[in-house]
């Protein structure tokens, strides 16, 4: 059966949640003003062919990519869009950008981070446009580890726009443009440098909200994206500089670092005694391993990269000088976010923090003067940003399930409820994890009866056995 909702208005959650979707004119205007506070310091490396990566349709472009071949090895140039360049300290548009921290991501319209003058326009690298951007320039050897990397200030020209669908039919064609010819190559050497670093990078099936129009109106859908090995490699040369800003970091004792800690040995052992009950024989072998050969794609797959989540938890922000250097454990290092200033403001200060370190300067005043403030706010808007999505996605579920109440579907047991009062699943069509009393067994395909969609409280549960 095909389920969808009719109209959603997810404003309700943006009120609810208190997200800010709109801009003041004071701050509109001093968008629509701002110039490149850097012109004079620019590199002209308009002659290195990047291109974008993105998903089909964005205007806020972060990053574009040119990968070449090096004396047996390979030369990464990754230009990041300089937002600093267009953000005075102090004005009424960084304030903004500190109340917001990040772009929160409704299904109907983003609230943006950056006025779309500058996330949509000036900031951001269009094709065929010259732009400012911070370009790193990343060394690897033939093995894909780092042999050495600047990064620094230049003026940029993007060749194309590019998005993910249309790069995986390159692909699979053999026509990659030519910029990204050793994109596959180098990111299947990053995976393997994961290996060796126990890194843990979950490919997490992506379930989310889909418009689209039917007779007129806006509807939406529970969908799950595919998953393109593109997106896993183009993911890698992301990871891989926010490695070499992290490691920069560290050896100079000052920025702000992107933390993780490591897995419980007790989470450890519940998943793998949960991905065994699903059907998989890890054992005692290892996780990094497993989640890379892991087919996400599949209903099972999917059920157990959604596990490995909770292997991953108490992410935050550190900020050397005021705290010790912590590693990232899902990256299996140091790290810090770079790599995303359009909707993130981590990323702007820790890319100042860089250029700084690498051109042997003092960390500007303006960046370690707002650390803790800086902290504080990512702190707080990261768990806003889990807050709105799940919300988001329950009033979805809710009411595209509401007809469907007393229906049956299949589901795969996540966990099973012997020691739970209620069991989780996860049913394949439409794509929900939800809860449901009884007790199946844990890893079972089952038939299961939905009894409760909400819309109001915005809850989902099924029953088993069936009815």
């Amino acid at each position: 059966m095909k389920l969808y909702a009719a109209p959603l208005n997810f404003r309700t959650i943006a009120e609810e949640c208190s997200v800010p979707t709109d801009f003041s004119q004071e701050v509109l205007d001093e968008a629509q003003a701002a110039q490149d506070r850097y012109v004079t310091q620019r590199r002209d490396a308009r002659d290195i062919p990047l291109v974008t990566i993105d998903p089909k349709g964005s205007m806020d472009l972060d990053q574009a990519v040119c990968i070449e071949a090096r004396n047996g090895g390979y030369r990464v140039f990754y230009a990041i869009a300089d937002v600093a360049a267009f953000v005075e300290p102090g004005s009424a548009l960084e304030d903004e950008t500190f109340r917001r921290g990040q772009t929160i991501y409704l299904p109907d319209e983003p609230a943006r981070l950056h006025p779309p003058q500058l996330s949509e326009d000036k900031a951001s690298l269009l094709a065929d446009v010259d732009r400012p951007a911070v370009l790193w320039t990343i060394d690897l050897d033939s093995a894909g580890e780092v042999e050495d990397f600047t990064v620094e200030r230049a003026l940029v020209r993007s060749r194309a726009r590019l998005d993910y669908e249309g790069v995986h039919e390159d692909l699979a064609a053999g026509r990659l443009h030519s910029s990204i010819a050793l994109l596959p190559q180098v990111g299947k050497l990053r995976q393997a440098s994961s290996l060796h670093r126990e890194a843990i990078n979950l490919r997490l099936p992506s379930q989310s909200v889909e418009e689209f129009e039917e007779d007129g109106q806006h509807r939406y859908e529970l969908v799950i994206e595919p998953r393109y090995e593109v997106m896993d490699y183009n993911s890698e040369i992301s990871l891989l500089t926010g490695m070499c800003a992290g490691q920069l970091m560290e050896s100079k004792g000052i920025g702000l670092l992107r933390t993780l800690p490591a897995a419980t040995r007790e989470a450890e052992e519940e998943f793998r005694s949960e991905v065994e009950e699903l059907g998989f024989a890890l054992g005692e072998g290892s996780i990094t391993e497993f989640l890379q050969g892991l087919d996400a794609d599949s209903p099972r797959g999917m059920a157990a990269m959604r596990e490995a989540q909770r292997l991953l938890r108490g992410a935050g922000y550190v900020w050397l000088q005021d705290d010790e250097a912590e590693v990232h454990a899902g990256i299996g290092g140091y790290y810090a976010h770079v790599t995303a200033p359009l909707r993130r403001l981590a990323d702007r200060f820790a890319t100042e923090v860089c250029l700084a370190l690498a051109n042997e300067q003092e960390v500007p005043e303006w960046v370690s003067a707002r650390a803790g403030d800086l902290v504080e706010t990512m702190s707080s808007t990261s768990r806003l940003a889990s807050q709105v999505d799940k919300a988001c996605l329950n009033l979805t579920e809710a009411t595209v399930l509401a007809p469907w109440v007393g229906s049956n579907f299949e589901a795969i047991v996540v966990q099973g409820g012997a020691k739970r009062e209620k069991a989780r699943l996860f049913v394949t069509q439409p794509p929900v994890f939800a809860e449901a009393v009884g007790n199946p067994e844990t890893g079972g395909q089952v038939t299961v009866s939905l009894v409760k969609a909400d819309v109001q409280t915005r809850e989902v549960l099924f029953a088993w056995p069936a009815d």
